[in-house]
């Protein structure tokens, strides 16, 4: 593969530009690989974020071509390189300085998320019984990594900055997952109406067509989460079940 040129933001969030660097993209190499190499040969202080380097931390995401990807998941023999292959971080977290950036708020919105709250023992031996389908069903949303991309693609925060008022699809994942738990008894349904503001969503599936770990979070996670609250809250036989309970 002849050499290739990278156009990569540098800068921090008082002044960003664009430069290139060429380097050689070997067979078998990723992006990521090409950053390192660039590091190495010449941009020492170019700023990355990265960990295990096998698509299972997170760490490496940014956007490349436009397109929100694990760098270490992105292979250059995918990637047209004829011309320069961009590199930008993450649109919809603050950035820190070139292909870095803050996404700190991710955790405090995890942390405000009520916990797990299990039912007590139903078994003897102070154990549980629950089905195996119901155990499935939760599986599929622990394989997410945090690598946030979800949140990067979803218009709410990309384009309309909606932060203190919206979750986000990685927390209603995170919700999903506990909400759907066969053990679980916490309500968070006024949570992701309200503080959540699941309503902002608009299911347009960007969320899952960008998942590394293939999750099917719109599906799977997002519509089940609008249809409990809808449920709750907007059904008029609950409602009308609530006046006569007082409630």
């Amino acid at each position: 593969m002849p050499p290739v040129t990278f156009r990569i933001t540098r800068g921090d969030k008082a002044s960003t530009e664009f430069k290139d660097y060429t380097t050689n993209a070997g067979e078998g190499m990723v992006v990521l690989d090409c950053v390192h190499q660039i590091q190495s040969e010449s941009a020492p202080d170019l700023a990355c974020r990265w960990n295990c380097k096998a698509g299972k931390c997170g760490s490496c995401s940014a956007e490349v071509n436009g397109q929100p990807r694990l760098m270490c998941m992105t292979r250059m023999d995918m990637i047209d390189t004829s011309k320069p292959v961009t590199i930008e971080p993450l649109k919809a977290f603050p950035l820190i300085r070139d292909l870095v950036t803050d996404v700190s708020w991710n955790y405090k919105v995890k942390k405000s998320i009520k916990p797990f709250k299990p039912r007590p023992p139903d078994a003897p031996d102070g154990t549980w019984r629950m089905d195996q389908k119901d155990v499935d069903r939760v599986q599929e949303f622990r394989k997410c990594i945090e690598c946030f991309l979800c949140q990067d693609v979803c218009h709410v925060l990309r384009d309309h900055h909606k932060h203190p008022e919206f979750a986000g699809p990685r927390h209603f994942v995170y919700a999903a997952a506990l909400e759907m738990h066969p053990l679980d008894t916490e309500d968070r349904l006024g949570q992701m109406k309200n503080e959540g503001g699941i309503g902002y969503c608009n299911i347009t599936k960007c969320c899952t067509k960008v998942c590394p770990e293939h999750i099917t979070i719109t599906d799977n996670a997002i519509i089940p989460l609008k249809e409990r609250v809808v449920d709750e809250f907007y059904d008029p036989l609950t409602r009308l079940f609530r006046m006569f309970k007082g409630k």
